[in-house]
């Protein structure tokens, strides 16, 4: 894992370029601590730079990589699977390598196969790569969007990096929170494609992005590669066959951790309590020599930890786990604002923070590396939403799933306000796009009207009538829901917008990258997942509502009898309303970063509606409105974080 940046001006390079490379190499150190290197081509206006974290090939192997005398140039960020097997067929068919690196097998495959190459990678990669002979800049992403990769394309010039942070760095890059985007993240949900930044975007997963030059301007395209496919409804096999599906299922598994525990440097796990990652911990244990280094978190409140079960685990394996306690004191003050700083977007609970410290134990502990359980749910239909779809929407339901639905918000009650709507939302632009408005984004719609009266006058005229929710529904591809399943539909939204724009980001690379560990999802390999879109809904979730289904049949072997029979209990922190010393905690944080003159300096919420939504907050009484008063919090402060630690700073930085 590594951090790439850099940027291309075919007008020629300014003298000042190599100060401004090193500057955007500066704000990703921490994602490659372990060396840097950089290429400038001034007479073709070529800058990348590349920060390294050492995992494959320790001695050698450092970027960018250059091929044909500077004709081919590229650096990349991630890891490459099944990339020893690759290099031997290659030399096979001529190709000569330099290094051991599994980076080296970008240059070969686009030397043999083009743009096509992509389709040859397995894992999880961001790439730059130049190919002067084209007058060509290719950026790609891997098709879940593990790994990270923004840009800002102009006719002039195109900038890119592995975090926004990178592009501020650059004079050129204007720097100022989207307005729209601060909407959208007090709402928790963002665009596909957008960023907390004006005129900066992410690239999509399973996209790349070519920028070619014509006539000295510069035309930028983007072009999917790779999407999850979920078969018609009506092409669906009404008897699916379990037994083979179960067994496809443990095969590709197997092979996804095998492929993960790869490396030059010491894999562990991460462990919680859930069914993923003890499937993964499970697998890893017998594919590695010696006991696997599990790592876990435990929280001050019971109704949120988990660690219990994940101790039953461990000890079932003879893992060697390690476990982090976090309390109040740990979720807030600095390292709230440091996870801000390296999310580079709100979050509306403070897991990230958590897995933030948990990213800094394991580098203590000595690991580079760890394989998670992320993805799972997404693909086998784990989350509580998924279910509530189904039993309204899915045509197996039609006349009893009232009563599934009614045990669902039962056993979910402490999740209510944040990943379970208390009550039923819609939207008509949803109702268009998938006949319903999948349960995933309901709690969010509920939240926007409550962030609406908070808006400042600023931010309420700059917004105009713009609709966020008509927004994301209009970003996501129709064509891949129609004629599908309830269930298909609502996790292939849900993976279009919050896998990628959530889970991935302030969940995984950024706060695990933030401490230079390498985090690897092996539920998230694509041979994994092209399977899973096969499997009928009923083996996803079973007639008697048994979510991930397969999956635990697949790992029944490895699961201990509780975790087997336990329903899908959501990863999340202990909101702030939960004791005292959260809340005193917070309100520190909102007094540092949220006073009167930040507020009038971002123009982003009334100060007046702020102070009196604050004194009403910590009067409610039930947990729903409580953990919904905590999300905007939340956010508010997660803005002003980021307005002060990031646009002012780096405004500051680049005038002196």
């Amino acid at each position: 894992m590594c951090g790439i940046t850099g940027f291309w001006t075919p007008s020629g390079l300014r003298g000042d370029a190599r100060t401004h490379l090193a500057a955007m190499m500066a704000r990703l150190q921490h994602r490659g601590p372990d060396g840097s290197g950089m290429h400038l081509d001034p007479e073709r206006g070529l800058a990348m730079g590349h920060t390294r974290l050492t995992i494959i090939d320790l001695r050698t192997g450092g970027q960018p990589l250059v091929a044909r005398e500077g004709e081919l140039v590229a650096s990349a960020n991630g890891e490459l699977y099944d990339y020893k097997r690759q290099r031997a067929e290659l030399t096979l068919d001529g190709a000569r390598f330099v290094s051991k690196s599994d980076s080296e097998l970008i240059l070969f495959h686009y030397l043999r196969r083009g743009l096509d190459f992509v389709e040859r990678l397995r894992g999880e990669f961001a790439i730059a790569l130049f190919d002067a002979e084209r007058r060509r800049l290719v950026l790609v992403r891997d098709r879940f969007g593990i790994k990270p990769v923004y840009f800002r394309a102009t006719p002039e010039a195109v900038f890119w990096g592995s975090e926004c942070k990178a592009l501020l760095a650059h004079p050129d890059v204007p720097s100022r929170l989207d307005r729209r985007a601060a909407l959208h993240q007090m709402m928790q949900v963002m665009v596909p494609g957008t960023t907390s930044f004006e005129g900066i975007e992410a690239l999509l997963p399973g996209h790349m992005l070519i920028v070619e030059e014509r006539d000295g301007r510069l035309e930028a395209r983007s072009q999917r590669y790779w999407d999850l496919e979920f078969p018609l409804a009506k092409d669906r096999d009404p008897n699916p066959d379990a037994k083979a599906a179960i067994q496809e299922v443990r095969e590709r598994l197997v092979e996804a951790v095998q492929v993960r525990l790869e490396a030059d440097v010491p894999v562990g796990c991460y462990l919680s309590g859930g069914i993923d990652s003890c499937s993964i911990l499970g697998l890893a244990t017998p594919l590695q020599q010696s006991p696997v280094k599990a790592f876990t978190i435990s929280f001050d409140h019971g109704a949120y930890d988990e660690s219990l079960i994940a101790r039953e685990m461990a000890q079932s394996v003879d893992a060697d786990q390690e476990v982090l306690q976090l309390e109040a004191k740990d979720l807030y003050g600095d390292s709230f604002v440091r996870t801000v700083w390296h999310a580079e977007r709100t979050f509306y609970n403070t897991l990230g923070v958590a897995k933030w410290h948990m990213s800094k134990r394991v580098r203590e502990c000595g690991y580079k590396v760890v394989v998670t359980g992320e993805g799972s749910d997404e693909l086998f239909g784990g989350y509580p939403f998924f279910k509530r779809d189904l039993f309204r929407h899915g045509p197996e339901y039609r006349d009893g799933g009232t009563a599934h639905d009614q045990r669902l918000s039962g056993s979910n009650k402490v999740f209510e306000g944040s990943i379970l709507a208390a009550e039923t939302a819609s939207h008509p632009a949803f109702e268009s796009l998938m006949g319903f408005t999948p349960a995933w984004i309901q709690p969010w719609i509920l939240m926007l009207r409550r962030i609406q009266p908070l808006l400042s006058e600023a931010m309420r005229e700059e917004l105009g009538d713009y609709d966020p929710i008509e927004a994301i529904a209009g970003a996501i591809d129709k064509s891949k829901l129609d004629g599908r399943h309830p269930l298909d539909r609502s996790q292939y939204s849900w993976s279009k917008t919050m896998l990628e724009g959530q889970i991935l980001t302030w969940g995984g690379d950024r706060v695990d990258m933030a401490n230079s560990m390498e985090s690897r999802p092996a539920f998230l390999d694509h041979h994994v997942a092209e399977h899973a879109v096969t499997l009928s809904p009923s083996l996803r979730i079973s007639p008697e509502g048994v979510e991930k289904w397969v999956l635990r049949e697949a790992m029944k072997g490895v699961l201990p009898d509780v975790l087997y029979k336990r329903e899908k209990f959501a990863f999340m922190a202990p909101p702030a309303h939960t004791d005292r010393r959260k809340r005193a905690a917070i309100e520190e944080l909102i007094d540092t970063h949220v006073g009167p003159d930040e507020v009038a300096a971002a123009e982003l919420v009334d100060d007046t509606a702020l102070r009196a939504f604050l004194e009403g907050h910590w009067k409610a009484e039930d947990h729903a409105t409580g953990t919904r008063g905590d999300i905007v919090l939340n956010h508010v402060l997660g803005l002003h974080i980021m307005q002060q630690e990031l646009v002012d700073k780096s405004t500051m930085e680049l005038k002196g």
